[in-house]
């Protein structure tokens, strides 16, 4: 659930589940390249036709598998007879909150709700609940007078809730929708997810994992619960009293080993529900450790920050291990735009491009780029149609998720999540259908203009869906539209600005049938095998860190958006230059903007750019701060500074700029916003 997830906001209030939704038109629906799976069909209609004969129904059930259950093969989930899948749902909250139950049933009626739901294309419902409520379900305890209006629901008059529970469940295996359960937060408590961690007060870790080994046994023979998300949105900086982290440990705060024991005691159980783990908040910088303070005495961070859930960086080093069952685990980031919180990323200019290399790919799309494992975005959304930015970074994410078919679950369908609003308006029955055209049903599995089932035998919307197939009839014909043509080879590295430690590589693209989403770069030395050093959208990349006077060879593969991967380009050879330890040309600039400033505090950014004739690997700024002032915290750069004077050397990200490209470092500082008077850039 969106709420208050960065490092500078310290409080949050308790209503942010309460608000009326509102949006309005209009941005043009993208139609991108989908893998196999993820194929859409954006000109499908809520009122679309059949075309599946019942022959062909028939003769797909018969080759398909009985079980509904969902595997992972790399970066894709399939089905038990190996066909992929793609999971495209929504999020609808209240189990998890003190009513204990969907929010809505006091409006709405829950058939109506969950049909409409699959007759629009949603495949898959997450479904957030707490430790509490499963701590009480298994002690014979359920809510016996839940809060729903038995005048629109009279088929659950008298029902307590677990049985509203299952009798949804019921109904989705009726309308062929699929579940899974996100363990929200400890406590049964509308403001629950503003805690850090999984365990809180009488709730312990153990009867964390209990709650969940109740619930996996339950419903261990019912294949319409498909997924447990183990734990939302933990996170915390080194700030604050209680924070997640994610290392190798076994310490209680930390998440990795949680979703992991979590996961295995699940699985022990039912080995076939997939395991979905999410990120963190913050993680250590490479000079770092969960040790160090979130700045050095010089103001220096010592830590990548994210959305809450949505750190997964230090799955490189440290990835889940599900032991036996490791192809049951999925990551699961949550991402959101600027009307949830203006993130550093979301100053000034930004787009698709900039966002996957600065945000996306380092703290989550690395790992399905890797072939690592699945992602599913358990949370995005927001509203539309009231900030351009906003709606910006809607579409750029969902192309993303349509590119690379990564899986999703919107938030929300409830209208009273405050801070995003909902699919359906206030009255719980209308849908809000500029939201859902423009943003959701472009993203929502669709073959031949029909949304695709998760369920092998039930069309998704039921016996006689105009509008949905099961995944029995998407595979009847053999899925005849994948993709799997290669892009062909790029072009032969060439090098330019070769230093002693940096080279910039560059190569001419590759073709494809659907179009080549990323390239990678492979390095190699002394016959040693190529270990791959960077995945990049372009086709130019500086490698820095290299030793002097050292011979390395490059090469470069594309890859596609269904995961296809091209024969590596002709190599490249290159040597290092000696180390004179010599300083860097002059072949920059750097232009000083305030934009905020407060009664003791301003907000800026400084704009580094490539005032050369040919591209630079690495940059330095350095500046002294005017009389009474000082930075407090810089991002998209590495800050130190000595006796007043600040010194800002590039990421390895935006160190390599092309003639006349810039990139913008953003910081914080404390005192009157006065422009300092020498500030200074220098390439190398």
């Amino acid at each position: 659930m969106p709420s208050i997830r960065t490092r500078w906001v310290a409080t949050a209030a308790a209503g942010l589940l309460l608000g009326a939704v509102a949006a309005v038109p209009t941005a043009p629906a993208t139609a991108a390249a989908a893998p196999p799976a993820a194929r859409t069909g954006t000109s499908a209609t809520a009122s679309a036709p059949a075309t599946a004969s019942a022959a062909a129904a028939a003769a797909a059930a018969q080759a398909v598998p009985a079980n509904d259950w969902l595997h992972t093969d790399g970066n894709t989930i399939v089905d038990e007879a190996g066909n992929q899948v793609w999971l495209t749902g929504a999020n609808w909250f209240g189990y998890n909150a003190t009513e204990r139950v969907f929010h809505g049933l006091w409006s709405a009626n829950i058939e109506a709700v969950t049909r409409a739901m699959a007759q629009r294309g949603i495949n898959i419902v997450r479904v957030p609940i707490s430790t509490q409520l499963l701590l009480e379900w298994k002690a014979g305890q359920p809510l016996a007078r839940p809060n729903i209006n038995a005048y629109v629901n009279p088929e659950l008059d008298g029902l307590n809730n677990l049985q509203i529970f299952d009798y949804w469940l019921d109904l989705c295996e009726k309308y062929g929708l699929k579940v899974m359960l996100d363990v929200h937060s400890a406590e049964a408590d509308n403001s629950g997810h503003l805690y850090p961690m999984w365990f809180k007060g009488s709730i312990t870790p153990e009867d964390f994992y209990q709650g969940w080994e109740w619930v996996a046994e339950r419903y261990r023979d019912n294949d319409t619960i498909v997924a447990m998300d183990i734990e939302n949105e933990p996170h915390g900086t080194p700030n604050d009293p209680q924070r997640a982290k994610w290392d190798s440990s076994t310490d209680q705060d930390n998440f990795k080993h949680a979703c992991e024991t979590a996961g295995r005691r699940i699985l022990a159980i039912n080995p076939d529900l997939l395991i979905l783990c999410e990120g963190i908040e913050v993680y250590p910088r490479p000079h770092a450790d969960w040790d160090s303070p979130n700045t050095n005495p010089d103001l220096s961070p010592n830590y990548f920050y994210n959305w809450w859930g949505g750190n997964l960086r230090g799955v490189a080093e440290h990835p889940v291990d599900l032991g036996t069952n490791q192809d049951q685990l999925v990551y699961s980031p949550h991402d959101y735009g600027p009307l949830v919180y203006e993130q550093p990323w979301f100053q000034g200019e930004f787009d698709k491009a900039s966002l996957t290399e600065d945000v996306w790919r380092p703290n989550w799309l690395y790992i399905h780029e890797d072939d690592t494992a699945p992602l599913l975005i358990g949370e995005w959304g927001g509203r539309y149609g009231q900030d351009a930015r906003q709606d910006k970074w809607l579409h750029a994410l969902r192309d993303l998720m349509i590119d690379y078919g990564i899986h999703h679950t919107f938030w929300s369908l409830n209208p009273n999540s405050g801070d995003t609003g909902g699919l359906l308006l206030d009255d719980w029955t209308s849908w809000d259908e500029v939201k859902y055209n423009q943003v959701l049903k472009p993203a929502l599995w669709q073959h031949d203009g029909k949304f695709v089932s998760l369920d092998h035998q039930v069309p998704l919307g039921g016996a006689g869906s105009t509008t949905g197939i099961s995944l029995a009839q998407r595979y009847s014909d053999g899925g005849g539209d994948d993709d799997v043509t290669a892009p062909t080879a790029p072009g032969q590295p060439t090098a330019s600005d070769v230093t002693a430690d940096s080279v910039t590589l560059t190569w001419a693209a590759s073709t494809d049938n659907v179009g080549v989403t990323s390239y990678q770069v492979l390095r190699s030395t002394g016959g040693a095998p190529a270990t791959l050093v960077a995945t990049v959208s372009g086709t130019t990349y500086t490698v820095s860190g290299l030793t002097a006077e050292t011979s390395y060879t490059f090469t470069v593969r594309a890859r596609d958006a269904a995961g296809n991967v091209s024969p590596a380009s002709p190599a490249r050879t290159v040597t290092t230059a000696a180390d004179d330890g010599g300083p860097g040309d002059d072949g920059c600039t750097a232009t000083y903007t305030v934009t905020s400033s407060w009664q003791g505090g301003f907000q800026g950014g400084i704009e580094v750019r490539n005032t050369g004739t040919s591209a630079i690997s690495g940059w330095t700024l350095t500046w002294t701060n005017p009389s009474g002032t000082s930075i407090g915290s810089l991002w998209n750069g590495r800050l130190t500074t000595s006796g007043g004077v600040n010194t800002v050397r590039n990421e390895p990200y935006n160190g390599a700029l092309a003639p006349d490209a810039a990139t913008t470092v953003g910081f914080v500082g404390s005192g009157p916003s006065t422009t300092p008077t020498d500030l200074s850039c220098t390439a190398s």
